[in-house]
């Protein structure tokens, strides 16, 4: 229905605008009429002479192109019947102008020539290419629009996917990591166990019921990487020291989920865990006016190496970054015994790749 009265609307405008000229054009031979009279014969006359024009129109926009944008049949054979149905409109528009529009719409008022008389003819096909092209421009227009919709759909169909797959892949990444303090501690048969085994539930529990989400809040983020570095604590007893410091003004800030745990688990398995002898785990979270800076520095084994290296979990928190957040930097330092890691980001640059549900 909105279509039809798209299109209503499109030949009322185009037929008014065309009686007004055809107005102009005819006051000499009116001029016996009043300016009333005038305007219902031009009116009548556009509306006899737009027959042929909806028949090229319609013909072209939902058979000629249609079957090009659907590569249905040969292109040659297309365009060839196209212009059959131009010629023949044509010709149609000059029948019902020598035959209806003269001695009905105009009364007799103009002056009657050949069927095909040249510039009558030229007139004709002037006529016809001006409404049926401005009629087949704005499908095209919006077939162009529609088809850039939908490419911009497909992309954020694309990131929103991709960046579900990144997630799910820090999940298990987070729980094998895990598991293993707990089997290091049941091996120790250490009474913390039980306790650390209640400390991964919170945390999986979160995974499972926020982490689809688009978007949480800092303060949960923020929740989440305090339960993880108490199970680290557990571990690691008095050999590590852990320093977490926080200047936030908004913990209610939206920020995308497990953000920031993928540097923290780095930090320990190829930090702390590496390590013989006392280690220490330093992070600085700010975050002023939607601007946040995280900063994560740790100790590690010197094995004559500078070379960043990324594992799983910072290869899918930059990918993360590049498709959840606009602006953004991200530095990565590799010193012969620590190891940094340095981040800044926009929060309010954050792409909201779940709009294409909405079907724009």
């Amino acid at each position: 229905m909105k279509r039809f009265l798209e299109h209503l609307a499109f030949w009322t405008i185009y037929t008014l605008q065309d009686a007004l000229l055809e107005m102009v054009w005819m006051a000499p031979a009116l001029k016996d009429y009043s300016p009333e009279s005038q305007w219902w014969i031009s009116v009548h006359i556009v509306m006899a002479l737009n027959i042929p024009k909806l028949l090229i129109a319609y013909f072209v926009m939902y058979v000629t192109v249609t079957k090009v944008i659907n590569e249905e049949g040969k292109l040659w054979w297309n365009i060839t019947q196209a212009c059959i149905v131009a010629v023949f409109s044509v010709v149609l528009y000059r029948v019902i102008f020598n035959y209806y529009v003269l001695p009905i719409a105009a009364h007799n008022t103009l002056a009657v020539k050949p069927l095909f008389e040249l510039s009558r003819t030229l007139l004709a096909v002037m006529d016809i290419g001006f409404g049926a092209g401005v009629a087949i421009a704005l499908r095209l227009a919006r077939i162009q629009l529609a088809g850039k919709e939908r490419e911009k759909n497909l992309l954020r169909e694309k990131h929103s996917t991709e960046l579900k797959y990144l997630r799910n892949q820090t999940n298990p990444h987070f729980l094998f990591n895990t598991l293993n303090n707990i089997y290091a501690l049941a091996r120790k048969k250490s009474d913390e166990t039980a306790e650390v085994v209640m400390k991964l539930s919170k945390i999986l529990r979160f995974m499972l019921y926020e982490t689809s989400k688009d978007q949480i809040m800092l303060s949960q983020e923020i929740k989440m990487l305090d339960d993880y570095l108490e199970l680290e604590k557990i571990r690691y007893n008095e050999r590590l020291t852990i320093t977490f410091d926080k200047d936030i003004d908004d913990e209610s800030q939206p920020v995308s989920p497990l953000l920031l745990l993928p540097f923290v688990e780095n930090a320990f398995k190829h930090g702390v865990s590496e390590t013989r002898f006392n280690s220490y785990v330093y992070i600085a979270l700010t975050l002023r006016d939607g601007m946040l800076t995280f900063t994560i520095e740790n100790t590690k084994e010197d094995n004559g190496s500078d070379e960043v290296t990324d594992s799983i979990g910072l290869s899918n928190v930059r990918r993360q970054l590049q498709l959840m957040y606009a602006d953004h930097t991200l530095e990565v330092y590799c010193k012969p015994t620590t190891f940094k890691v340095h981040l800044t980001i926009n929060l309010n640059s954050h792409a909201n790749l779940s709009l294409y549900h909405s079907g724009r």
